[in-house]
Protein backbone atom coordinates (compact mmCIF):
# COMPACT_ATOMS: atom_id res chain seq x y z
CA UNK A 1 0.00 0.00 0.00
CA UNK A 2 2.79 2.42 0.94
CA UNK A 3 4.66 1.67 -2.30
CA UNK A 4 1.49 2.37 -4.30
CA UNK A 5 1.04 5.69 -2.51
CA UNK A 6 4.67 6.64 -3.24
CA UNK A 7 4.17 6.00 -6.95
CA UNK A 8 1.35 8.56 -7.01
CA UNK A 9 3.66 11.28 -5.72
CA UNK A 10 4.82 13.64 -8.45
CA UNK A 11 8.55 13.97 -9.08
CA UNK A 12 10.15 17.38 -9.41
CA UNK A 13 13.41 18.81 -10.72
CA UNK A 14 16.57 20.01 -9.03
CA UNK A 15 17.95 23.54 -9.03
CA UNK A 16 20.80 22.18 -11.17
CA UNK A 17 18.41 20.93 -13.85
CA UNK A 18 16.56 24.26 -13.83
CA UNK A 19 19.82 26.19 -14.19
CA UNK A 20 20.91 24.01 -17.12
CA UNK A 21 17.56 24.46 -18.90
CA UNK A 22 17.57 28.22 -18.35
CA UNK A 23 21.12 28.35 -19.72
CA UNK A 24 20.12 26.46 -22.84
CA UNK A 25 17.17 28.80 -23.42
CA UNK A 26 19.25 31.95 -22.83
CA UNK A 27 22.12 30.88 -25.08
CA UNK A 28 19.77 29.74 -27.86
CA UNK A 29 17.98 33.09 -27.69
CA UNK A 30 21.32 34.96 -27.73
CA UNK A 31 22.38 33.16 -30.90
CA UNK A 32 19.04 33.14 -32.76
CA UNK A 33 17.76 36.48 -31.40
CA UNK A 34 14.43 34.73 -30.86
CA UNK A 35 12.61 34.34 -27.55
CA UNK A 36 12.66 30.75 -26.22
CA UNK A 37 9.46 29.71 -24.42
CA UNK A 38 10.98 26.39 -23.31
CA UNK A 39 14.11 24.25 -23.28
CA UNK A 40 14.64 20.50 -23.27
CA UNK A 41 17.71 18.98 -21.61
CA UNK A 42 19.06 15.50 -20.91
CA UNK A 43 19.08 14.76 -17.19
CA UNK A 44 21.85 12.74 -15.46
CA UNK A 45 19.35 9.89 -14.97
CA UNK A 46 19.19 9.50 -18.77
CA UNK A 47 15.77 11.10 -19.27
CA UNK A 48 14.83 14.19 -21.27
CA UNK A 49 12.86 16.93 -19.53
CA UNK A 50 11.28 20.09 -20.93
CA UNK A 51 11.19 23.27 -18.85
CA UNK A 52 8.91 26.25 -19.52
CA UNK A 53 10.62 29.63 -19.32
CA UNK A 54 9.04 32.22 -17.06
CA UNK A 55 11.06 34.95 -18.76
CA UNK A 56 13.43 35.51 -21.68
CA UNK A 57 14.83 39.03 -21.57
CA UNK A 58 17.13 40.52 -24.22
CA UNK A 59 19.92 43.05 -23.63
CA UNK A 60 22.53 44.34 -26.08
CA UNK A 61 25.05 41.54 -25.59
CA UNK A 62 23.22 39.10 -23.32
CA UNK A 63 19.98 37.21 -22.67
CA UNK A 64 18.45 36.39 -19.30
CA UNK A 65 16.17 33.34 -19.12
CA UNK A 66 14.45 32.01 -16.02
CA UNK A 67 12.36 29.00 -15.06
CA UNK A 68 10.39 28.34 -11.88
CA UNK A 69 11.63 25.32 -9.93
CA UNK A 70 8.99 22.64 -9.57
CA UNK A 71 9.91 20.36 -6.68
CA UNK A 72 7.01 18.00 -7.36
CA UNK A 73 5.50 16.63 -4.18
CA UNK A 74 8.73 17.04 -2.25
CA UNK A 75 8.62 19.62 0.58
CA UNK A 76 11.67 21.55 -0.62
CA UNK A 77 12.71 25.05 0.46
CA UNK A 78 13.44 26.02 -3.15
CA UNK A 79 10.10 24.86 -4.60
CA UNK A 80 8.65 27.75 -6.60
CA UNK A 81 11.93 29.68 -6.76
CA UNK A 82 12.88 31.46 -9.98
CA UNK A 83 16.17 30.06 -11.31
CA UNK A 84 17.82 32.42 -13.82
CA UNK A 85 20.70 32.14 -16.26
CA UNK A 86 22.20 35.17 -17.96
CA UNK A 87 24.40 34.34 -20.92
CA UNK A 88 26.62 36.92 -22.60
CA UNK A 89 29.47 36.95 -25.09
CA UNK A 90 32.98 37.42 -23.79
CA UNK A 91 36.14 38.15 -25.79
CA UNK A 92 38.08 35.00 -24.92
CA UNK A 93 37.43 31.38 -25.83
CA UNK A 94 35.62 28.79 -23.72
CA UNK A 95 32.90 29.09 -21.09
CA UNK A 96 33.00 31.04 -17.83
CA UNK A 97 30.44 29.93 -15.22
CA UNK A 98 29.72 31.86 -12.03
CA UNK A 99 26.97 32.59 -9.55
CA UNK A 100 25.09 35.86 -9.25
CA UNK A 101 22.41 37.21 -6.94
CA UNK A 102 21.05 34.61 -4.52
CA UNK A 103 23.62 31.91 -5.28
CA UNK A 104 25.86 31.31 -2.29
CA UNK A 105 29.63 31.49 -2.25
CA UNK A 106 31.78 28.89 -0.49
CA UNK A 107 33.82 30.26 2.43
CA UNK A 108 34.87 27.07 4.25
CA UNK A 109 36.85 24.04 3.02
CA UNK A 110 35.37 20.54 3.08
CA UNK A 111 32.69 20.98 0.39
CA UNK A 112 32.81 19.65 -3.20
CA UNK A 113 33.27 23.23 -4.43
CA UNK A 114 36.55 25.13 -3.72
CA UNK A 115 36.58 28.09 -1.33
CA UNK A 116 35.77 31.34 -3.11
CA UNK A 117 33.69 29.80 -5.88
CA UNK A 118 29.94 29.97 -6.38
CA UNK A 119 28.08 27.12 -4.69
CA UNK A 120 27.26 25.29 -7.92
CA UNK A 121 27.93 21.62 -7.20
CA UNK A 122 29.92 19.43 -9.62
CA UNK A 123 27.01 17.61 -11.32
CA UNK A 124 24.91 20.77 -11.91
CA UNK A 125 28.08 22.53 -13.13
CA UNK A 126 28.63 19.73 -15.64
CA UNK A 127 24.96 19.85 -16.72
CA UNK A 128 25.11 23.60 -17.32
CA UNK A 129 28.35 23.40 -19.29
CA UNK A 130 27.14 20.45 -21.37
CA UNK A 131 23.87 22.26 -22.20
CA UNK A 132 25.87 25.30 -23.35
CA UNK A 133 28.33 23.23 -25.41
CA UNK A 134 25.46 21.40 -27.10
CA UNK A 135 23.90 24.70 -28.22
CA UNK A 136 27.22 26.18 -29.38
CA UNK A 137 27.96 22.99 -31.33
CA UNK A 138 24.50 22.86 -32.90
CA UNK A 139 24.83 26.40 -34.26
CA UNK A 140 28.54 26.11 -35.08
CA UNK A 141 29.41 29.06 -32.84
CA UNK A 142 33.04 29.41 -31.74
CA UNK A 143 32.88 32.39 -29.40
CA UNK A 144 33.47 32.62 -25.68
CA UNK A 145 30.47 32.95 -23.39
CA UNK A 146 29.89 33.87 -19.76
CA UNK A 147 27.07 32.24 -17.76
CA UNK A 148 25.78 33.74 -14.51
CA UNK A 149 23.27 31.67 -12.50
CA UNK A 150 21.03 33.69 -10.15
CA UNK A 151 18.15 33.03 -7.76
CA UNK A 152 16.48 36.35 -6.85
CA UNK A 153 15.05 35.00 -3.58
CA UNK A 154 18.09 32.84 -2.88
CA UNK A 155 19.47 34.74 0.10
CA UNK A 156 16.11 34.56 1.88
CA UNK A 157 15.62 30.88 0.97
CA UNK A 158 19.10 30.04 2.28
CA UNK A 159 17.90 30.87 5.80
CA UNK A 160 15.77 27.70 5.64
CA UNK A 161 18.80 25.54 4.83
CA UNK A 162 22.06 24.53 6.54
CA UNK A 163 24.12 26.68 4.15
CA UNK A 164 25.23 29.19 6.78
CA UNK A 165 26.62 26.42 8.99
CA UNK A 166 28.44 24.92 6.01
CA UNK A 167 30.04 28.24 5.17
CA UNK A 168 27.94 28.96 2.07
CA UNK A 169 27.19 32.67 2.31
CA UNK A 170 24.82 34.90 0.37
CA UNK A 171 22.35 32.42 -1.06
CA UNK A 172 21.41 28.84 -1.88
CA UNK A 173 23.45 26.09 -3.50
CA UNK A 174 22.74 24.83 -7.01
CA UNK A 175 22.35 21.12 -6.34
CA UNK A 176 21.26 17.75 -7.70
CA UNK A 177 22.97 14.58 -8.87
CA UNK A 178 19.99 13.04 -10.70
CA UNK A 179 18.28 16.09 -12.14
CA UNK A 180 15.02 14.88 -10.63
CA UNK A 181 13.73 15.19 -7.08
CA UNK A 182 12.28 11.97 -5.64
CA UNK A 183 9.38 12.95 -3.33
CA UNK A 184 10.31 12.71 0.34
CA UNK A 185 13.75 11.41 -0.63
CA UNK A 186 16.28 11.05 2.18
CA UNK A 187 19.26 11.45 -0.14
CA UNK A 188 19.36 15.26 0.03
CA UNK A 189 19.27 15.29 3.82
CA UNK A 190 21.93 12.60 4.05
CA UNK A 191 24.11 14.59 1.65
CA UNK A 192 23.81 17.64 3.91
CA UNK A 193 24.89 15.53 6.90
CA UNK A 194 27.95 14.26 5.03
CA UNK A 195 28.84 17.82 3.98
CA UNK A 196 28.46 19.09 7.54
CA UNK A 197 30.73 16.34 8.90
CA UNK A 198 33.34 17.03 6.19
CA UNK A 199 33.31 20.76 7.01
CA UNK A 200 33.70 19.96 10.73
CA UNK A 201 36.62 17.64 10.00
CA UNK A 202 38.43 20.10 7.73
CA UNK A 203 37.85 22.80 10.36
CA UNK A 204 39.86 20.68 12.81
CA UNK A 205 37.02 19.15 14.84
CA UNK A 206 37.47 15.67 16.28
CA UNK A 207 34.48 16.05 18.63
CA UNK A 208 31.04 16.80 17.18
CA UNK A 209 27.56 17.13 18.70
CA UNK A 210 24.81 15.50 16.66
CA UNK A 211 21.21 16.47 17.37
CA UNK A 212 17.72 15.46 16.28
CA UNK A 213 16.57 19.00 15.52
CA UNK A 214 16.91 22.72 16.07
CA UNK A 215 15.70 22.73 19.66
CA UNK A 216 18.05 19.97 20.78
CA UNK A 217 20.87 21.71 18.90
CA UNK A 218 20.22 24.84 20.96
CA UNK A 219 20.57 22.79 24.15
CA UNK A 220 23.72 21.12 22.78
CA UNK A 221 25.30 24.51 22.12
CA UNK A 222 24.61 25.50 25.73
CA UNK A 223 26.08 22.22 26.98
CA UNK A 224 29.21 22.39 24.80
CA UNK A 225 30.08 26.12 24.53
CA UNK A 226 33.72 25.22 23.84
CA UNK A 227 32.87 23.55 20.52
CA UNK A 228 32.97 25.68 17.34
CA UNK A 229 29.80 26.19 15.30
CA UNK A 230 30.96 23.67 12.69
CA UNK A 231 30.89 20.91 15.31
CA UNK A 232 27.08 21.00 15.67
CA UNK A 233 25.31 18.77 13.15
CA UNK A 234 21.56 18.20 12.81
CA UNK A 235 21.19 14.50 12.05
CA UNK A 236 17.37 14.50 12.10
CA UNK A 237 16.16 10.90 12.20
CA UNK A 238 19.37 9.43 10.70
CA UNK A 239 21.19 8.36 13.86
CA UNK A 240 22.96 5.27 12.53
CA UNK A 241 23.92 6.89 9.24
CA UNK A 242 25.37 9.93 11.02
CA UNK A 243 27.36 7.86 13.50
CA UNK A 244 28.86 5.80 10.67
CA UNK A 245 29.81 8.95 8.76
CA UNK A 246 31.42 10.38 11.90
CA UNK A 247 33.50 7.22 12.32
CA UNK A 248 34.45 7.29 8.62
CA UNK A 249 35.64 10.89 9.05
CA UNK A 250 37.84 9.87 11.98
CA UNK A 251 35.96 11.66 14.77
CA UNK A 252 37.21 10.72 18.23
CA UNK A 253 34.08 11.68 20.15
CA UNK A 254 30.42 12.14 19.23
CA UNK A 255 27.92 13.66 21.63
CA UNK A 256 24.30 12.78 20.85
CA UNK A 257 21.76 15.28 22.17
CA UNK A 258 18.00 14.79 21.99
CA UNK A 259 14.77 14.15 23.84
CA UNK A 260 12.84 11.22 25.25
CA UNK A 261 10.75 10.33 22.21
CA UNK A 262 13.46 9.64 19.66
CA UNK A 263 16.19 8.58 22.11
CA UNK A 264 13.92 5.97 23.70
CA UNK A 265 14.09 4.30 20.27
CA UNK A 266 17.86 4.71 19.99
CA UNK A 267 18.21 3.11 23.43
CA UNK A 268 16.42 0.00 22.18
CA UNK A 269 18.66 -0.18 19.09
CA UNK A 270 16.58 1.67 16.46
CA UNK A 271 18.96 3.76 14.36
CA UNK A 272 16.40 5.45 12.09
CA UNK A 273 14.03 7.21 14.49
CA UNK A 274 11.29 8.60 12.23
CA UNK A 275 7.88 8.36 13.86
CA UNK A 276 6.92 5.62 11.39
CA UNK A 277 10.18 3.67 11.64
CA UNK A 278 9.45 1.74 14.83
CA UNK A 279 7.08 1.99 17.79
CA UNK A 280 8.33 2.87 21.26
CA UNK A 281 8.99 -0.36 23.17
CA UNK A 282 7.30 0.24 26.53
CA UNK A 283 8.37 -3.17 27.81
CA UNK A 284 11.97 -2.06 27.27
CA UNK A 285 11.33 1.22 29.11
CA UNK A 286 9.70 -0.73 31.93
CA UNK A 287 12.88 -2.80 32.31
CA UNK A 288 14.94 0.38 32.53
CA UNK A 289 12.53 1.71 35.14
CA UNK A 290 12.79 -1.50 37.15
CA UNK A 291 16.60 -1.36 36.99
CA UNK A 292 16.44 2.25 38.22
CA UNK A 293 14.49 1.14 41.29
CA UNK A 294 10.90 1.83 40.24
CA UNK A 295 8.28 -0.04 42.31
CA UNK A 296 6.20 -2.69 40.54
CA UNK A 297 3.06 -0.51 40.31
CA UNK A 298 5.08 2.22 38.53
CA UNK A 299 6.60 -0.36 36.20
CA UNK A 300 3.07 -1.41 35.23
CA UNK A 301 2.17 2.22 34.50
CA UNK A 302 5.18 2.47 32.22
CA UNK A 303 4.01 -0.54 30.22
CA UNK A 304 0.58 1.09 29.77
CA UNK A 305 1.93 4.58 28.91
CA UNK A 306 1.07 6.30 25.62
CA UNK A 307 4.35 8.08 24.90
CA UNK A 308 8.00 7.97 25.93
CA UNK A 309 7.69 11.56 27.17
CA UNK A 310 4.93 10.44 29.53
CA UNK A 311 7.26 7.79 30.91
CA UNK A 312 9.90 10.45 31.45
CA UNK A 313 7.45 12.56 33.42
CA UNK A 314 6.62 9.55 35.63
CA UNK A 315 10.30 9.00 36.39
CA UNK A 316 10.81 12.70 37.18
CA UNK A 317 7.89 12.72 39.59
CA UNK A 318 9.37 9.76 41.45
CA UNK A 319 12.88 11.27 41.44
CA UNK A 320 14.31 8.28 39.56
CA UNK A 321 17.20 10.05 37.84
CA UNK A 322 18.94 6.71 37.39
CA UNK A 323 16.35 5.84 34.73
CA UNK A 324 17.63 8.59 32.45
CA UNK A 325 21.25 7.65 33.02
CA UNK A 326 20.37 4.04 32.13
CA UNK A 327 18.65 5.24 28.96
CA UNK A 328 21.61 7.41 27.97
CA UNK A 329 23.96 4.49 28.55
CA UNK A 330 21.73 2.25 26.41
CA UNK A 331 21.84 4.87 23.62
CA UNK A 332 25.65 4.87 23.77
CA UNK A 333 25.78 1.08 23.65
CA UNK A 334 23.34 0.96 20.70
CA UNK A 335 25.46 3.49 18.84
CA UNK A 336 28.68 1.59 19.49
CA UNK A 337 27.02 -1.64 18.37
CA UNK A 338 25.97 0.09 15.14
CA UNK A 339 29.48 1.32 14.29
CA UNK A 340 31.39 -1.58 15.91
CA UNK A 341 33.25 0.70 18.30
CA UNK A 342 36.16 2.97 17.50
CA UNK A 343 35.11 6.28 19.02
CA UNK A 344 33.62 7.62 22.25
CA UNK A 345 29.87 8.13 22.23
CA UNK A 346 28.18 10.40 24.74
CA UNK A 347 24.42 10.85 25.12
CA UNK A 348 22.42 13.63 26.78
CA UNK A 349 18.63 13.66 27.08
CA UNK A 350 16.68 16.88 27.64
CA UNK A 351 13.09 17.87 28.35
CA UNK A 352 11.27 19.95 25.74
CA UNK A 353 11.94 23.02 27.90
CA UNK A 354 15.66 22.40 28.10
CA UNK A 355 16.21 20.66 31.44
CA UNK A 356 18.94 18.00 31.34
CA UNK A 357 17.44 14.67 32.38
CA UNK A 358 20.48 12.44 32.13
CA UNK A 359 23.89 11.94 30.57
CA UNK A 360 26.29 9.04 29.96
CA UNK A 361 29.43 8.35 27.92
CA UNK A 362 31.19 5.14 26.83
CA UNK A 363 34.73 4.97 25.46
CA UNK A 364 34.52 3.14 22.14
CA UNK A 365 38.12 1.99 22.25
CA UNK A 366 37.33 -0.27 25.20
CA UNK A 367 33.98 -1.34 23.77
Amino acid sequence: MEAAEEKKLRRGYTTGACAAAATKAALTALITKEEQPEATILLPVGEFATFSMEECLFAEESVLAGTVKDGGDDPDATHGALIQSQVSWHPGQGIILDGGLGVGRVTKPGLPVPVGEAAINPVPRKMILEAAKEVLGRFGVQRGIKIIISVPMGEELAKKTLNGRLGIIGGISILGTRGTVIPFSTSAYKASIVSAINVAKVSGCDHVAITTGGRSEKYAMQQYPFLPEEAFIEMGDFVGFTLKQCKRAGMKKVSMVGMMGKFSKVAQGVMMVHSKSAPVDFEFLAELARAAGAPSELVEKVIEANTASQVGEMMLEEGLSGFFEQMCRSCCLSGLEEIKGGMTIETSIYTMKGSLLGKAAIDGESY
